[in-house]
């Protein structure tokens, strides 16, 4: 999970990688837990983690968080 450091409903992203060991899915959250989410699949690894990196631009200071 990375978050981009910001508090509140309106600043806060958050960027979430899961998988079930045969498809990986990126999670790009904005507005918190109770924000609007987009949901991205992918059958491999590497193109979900450059999905990960699409989301990670941008003047935020992203910090990930185990």
């Amino acid at each position: 999970m990375w978050w981009n450091g910001k508090w509140g409903r309106i600043a806060r992203r958050d960027v979430l990688l899961y998988s079930d060991g045969a498809t990986w899915w990126v999670e790009a959250r904005e507005g918190g837990a109770e924000g609007r989410s987009r949901w991205f699949e992918h059958a491999e690894e590497a193109a979900a983690l450059r999905c990960v990196d699409d989301h990670l631009v941008g003047p935020d200071r992203w910090r990930e968080l185990a």
